[in-house]
C-alpha cells in the first residue's frame, strides 16, 4: 500500500531551493579560489621571469656578474624572494638567502629558469606566493561580501515568497493527511486558501458524494435488516427473527423461559367490515400495549407472528413471575376498545407454555398454540397455560437472589472464565473475553445468562462491573500471560456517575501499555439508546488507549450510526445470528448487511457462538473478520489459560 510522505511539500521545495543556492555558492567559491590562486601563480611566474631576464642581461656584460651583489639583493627583497642561486656546471656563481622567517617551507613557490644569453647558466628561485600573508578584510573583499549578502537576502526573500505561494498547497496536503487519519467529518470542507483550487473543489465534491453514499448505504443496510427481521406496521420482530432467537435459546445450555401467543379473534372480519386502516390501528394499539409491558424484561422478544397474532418470549423468569406478567398483559389489552364486529368481552386470547434447553422449537410453538386454542374455547377474554412440568426453573425470588449475590460479592466477586476470539487467518487471539460465573448455595456454577437478570432486578450492576474490572486489571498487570482481555460493561453502570468516576480513576492509575491490552464491550441495543449519555466517557476510554467493542449486535434491529460516534474498533454479532447460519439465508443476509455497514470504516466484525466447521466456512465466505465460540476453544477458568493455538 502506498504511504503518504512524512515531509510537507513546502519544506521539500524550500529545502531543494536552499540546497541548490548553497551548492551554487559553494561551486562559485571553490572555482573563484582556484582561479585566484592560479592567477597569483601566473603573476609571480611572469614577475620572476622579468627578474631573471634582468640578471641574464646583466651577466652578459663583462663586469655584470660583479655588480649583482650591489643591486640584486634589494630587488629580491622587494620581490619576496627567499633564496636565489645562479649556477653553472662548475658551481654557484651567485647565491642569495633572505632573512625572513618562513613557518611552513611547503608554501614556497620554487622554480628554475635557464639564462638564454648565458648558455649553461640557470637561476633557481624560491619565493613567497602572493597573497599568502594577507587576511580577509571587509574592505578588501567588499565586492565579494556584498555579493554573498545579496545572495543570502535573495534566498531568504525567495523562501518566504515560496512559502506564501505554497501555503494553499500545504493546507490541501494537511487536509489529505487528516482524511487519511479517518477525520472525514472534521475536514470534509476545505478553506478558500487551499490551492490548487480545482483539486480542493474536487476533493470537497468527492467527500460530499462519499458521505451521501455512506448515508445511503447505511439507510439501505438498515432497510434490509428491518425488512428481513422486523414487522413494518408495529416495529416489533417478525416471525423469522422470533423463530431464530427461540432456536438459539433452546440450543444453549441452562436456558429456560416461556413462550406466549396473543391472538386477536375475528380480525379478518374486522378487516372486511371496516377496512385496512381500522384493522391496522387495532394491530398498532395491541403492539403498543405489548411493547410497553415487555420493557422491564431486557431479554424478552416481542414479535408479530402472524397478521393478527403476537408472540412473546421471556427468558430466565420463574413461573410465578410469568403468570403475573400474563395477567397484567390481559388486563392491559382489555383496556382497549375494539371496533365492531369484534366483541369487547371476547376478542383477545392468550396461550402460554414453558420451555427449557434441549426442547424442539416446533414442539414449543405447538404447545403454545394448543394453549391458545384452549383459551379461545372459554368464550371470553382469557389466557391458558399448557400443562407440563417446568424444567430448569429457578425458584429463587428477589430476596434469595440478593442474599446470594451479596455473599458472592462480599467474598471476592465472581469467578472469571475466558474464551478467545480470533481474527481470520491469525493464530494468536485478538483477545480473550472474560466471562463472569458464580456458585449458588449448593456449589453449582451459574452462567451469566442465569444470574444477570437477577443482578439487574436487585440493582447490583455497578457492584458486579466493579469487581470484574478490578480482577481484569489485576490480571493484566500480574497475570501469567501478555494476552489482551475484553470485559463486558453494562449500560446501567455507564449511566452511574459514581461508577464513571471510579472507573476513570482506575484507568488513570494504570500504565498505558496495560490499557492497550484492555477492551471494553457494551451491548448494542443499550448503546444505541443511550449514545448521547455515554459518548463522552467512551471517547475518554478510547483516548486512554483501551479498545471499544460492541457486543450482541443484531439482537435487536438498530441503526449502526454509533460506529462513528464513539470510535468502535470491533463488533460482535449475537449468537442467534450465527447458530445454523449455513441453513438460514435470512441470517446470511443480515450478516452481509452488517459487513456492508462496517466496510471502509476499519471496524472488525466478529461472529460469536461459532459451533462447527459448517458455520465457520459460511461466515468466511460472507467475509467475516473473526470468530469466537466452542469451535475454536472451550470456555476455561483464567487459571487454566494456555497458549494453545486455534484450529
Amino acid at each position: 500500500m502506498r504511504k503518504a510522505s512524512g515531509m510537507k511539500l513546502t519544506n521539500r521545495l524550500v529545502a531543494f531551493v536552499t540546497l541548490i543556492v548553497i551548492c551554487a555558492m559553494f561551486v562559485i567559491f571553490i572555482g573563484g579560489a582556484i582561479s585566484f590562486r592560479q592567477l597569483g601563480q601566473d603573476y609571480l611566474h611572469h614577475y620572476l621571469g622579468g627578474v631573471v631576464e634582468v640578471i641574464d642581461q646583466e651577466m652578459a656584460e663583462p663586469q655584470g656578474s660583479q655588480s649583482l651583489a650591489r643591486w640584486l639583493p634589494k630587488l629580491l627583497k622587494a620581490s619576496n624572494v627567499v633564496s636565489l642561486d645562479v649556477s653553472n656546471d662548475a658551481g654557484s656563481v651567485y647565491q642569495f638567502q633572505g632573512l625572513q622567517k618562513i613557518d611552513d617551507p611547503n608554501i614556497l613557490y620554487q622554480t628554475e629558469y635557464p639564462l638564454t644569453l648565458n648558455p649553461g647558466y640557470s637561476v633557481s628561485i624560491q619565493s613567497v606566493p602572493p597573497y599568502t600573508e594577507l587576511t580577509y578584510s571587509l574592505g578588501a573583499m567588499s565586492s565579494i561580501s556584498l555579493a554573498i549578502m545579496i545572495i543570502i537576502a535573495g534566498l531568504v526573500w525567495g523562501v518566504n515568497w515560496l512559502k506564501r505561494q505554497l501555503q494553499g498547497s500545504e493546507l490541501l496536503e494537511e487536509r489529505g493527511r487528516m482524511l487519511l487519519a479517518g477525520k472525514l467529518d472534521d475536514f470534509a470542507k476545505g478553506t478558500e486558501l487551499e490551492w490548487p483550487d480545482t483539486a480542493s473543489l474536487a476533493l470537497d465534491k468527492l467527500i460530499s458524494e462519499l458521505k451521501d453514499a455512506r448515508q445511503e448505504r447505511s439507510r439501505f443496510d438498515t432497510f434490509i435488516r428491518t425488512h428481513t427481521f422486523l414487522d413494518q406496521l408495529t416495529g416489533s420482530a417478525n416471525r423469522v427473527l422470533f423463530d431464530s432467537r427461540l432456536q438459539s435459546v433452546v440450543q444453549d445450555q441452562d436456558n429456560h423461559g416461556a413462550v406466549i401467543l396473543i391472538r386477536i379473534a375475528d380480525w379478518e372480519e374486522l378487516l372486511l367490515a371496516k377496512g385496512k386502516i381500522v384493522a391496522d390501528e387495532l394491530i398498532q394499539d395491541v403492539g403498543m400495549v405489548l411493547s410497553n409491558m415487555v420493557q422491564r424484561y431486557p431479554d424478552s422478544v416481542l414479535s408479530r407472528y402472524f397478521d393478527a397474532e403476537f408472540a412473546i418470549m421471556l427468558l430466565q423468569q420463574p413461573s410465578k413471575e410469568v403468570n403475573q406478567f400474563v395477567n397484567q398483559l390481559l388486563k392491559g389489552l382489555e383496556r382497549l376498545t375494539p371496533s365492531a364486529p369484534l366483541q369487547r368481552e371476547n376478542w383477545c386470547h392468550i396461550g402460554m407454555t414453558y420451555f427449557a434447553s434441549g426442547e424442539r422449537r416446533g414442539r414449543i410453538m405447538d404447545e403454545a398454540d394448543m394453549a391458545l386454542r384452549s383459551a379461545q374455547l372459554q368464550g371470553t377474554n382469557s389466557w391458558y397455560a399448557f400443562q407440563k412440568d417446568v424444567l430448569g426453573e429457578d425458584t429463587r425470588g428477589s430476596v434469595r437472589w440478593r442474599t446470594l449475590l451479596d455473599a458472592v460479592f462480599s467474598q471476592g466477586g465472581p469467578a472469571l472464565y475466558q474464551q478467545p476470539a480470533y481474527l481470520s487467518g491469525e493464530q494468536v487471539p485478538l483477545h480473550r473475553e472474560l466471562l463472569a460465573r458464580i456458585n449458588d448455595e449448593n456449589g453449582v456454577m451459574l452462567k451469566a445468562s442465569r444470574f444477570l437478570p437477577a443482578v439487574e432486578q436487585v440493582g447490583f450492576n455497578v457492584r458486579l462491573d466493579k469487581q470484574v474490572i478490578s480482577q481484569a486489571l489485576d490480571l493484566l498487570k500480574n497475570g501469567p500471560t501478555l494476552d489482551n482481555f475484553a470485559i463486558n460493561v453494562s449500560i446501567e453502570s455507564l449511566l452511574d456517575k459514581g461508577f464513571i468516576r471510579w472507573f476513570r480513576d482506575e484507568l488513570l492509575q494504570t500504565p498505558r501499555p496495560v490499557l492497550k491490552r484492555l477492551s471494553i464491550e457494551v451491548p448494542e441495543r443499550n448503546l444505541s439508546r443511550h449514545i448521547d449519555a455515554v459518548r463522552t466517557f467512551l471517547k475518554m476510554v478510547t483516548g486512554l488507549g483501551c479498545r471499544l467493542g460492541v457486543d450482541q449486535a443484531g439482537r435487536t434491529i438498530v441503526s449502526t450510526h454509533y460506529i462513528k460516534d464513539v470510535n468502535v474498533q470491533y463488533i460482535k454479532l449475537h449468537r442467534s445470528l450465527i447458530r445454523e447460519i449455513d441453513q438460514r439465508q435470512e441470517n446470511q443476509l443480515f450478516v452481509r448487511s452488517m459487513l456492508g455497514a462496517c466496510a471502509n470504516s476499519g471496524v472488525e466484525v466478529i461472529a460469536v457462538g461459532v459451533e462447527n466447521d459448517r458455520e465457520w466456512q459460511v461466515l468466511q465466505q460472507l467475509g467475516i473478520n473473526g470468530g469466537q465460540g466452542r469451535f475454536f476453544a472451550q470456555e476455561m477458568n483464567v487459571s487454566q489459560m494456555s497458549t494453545k493455538k486455534r484450529r
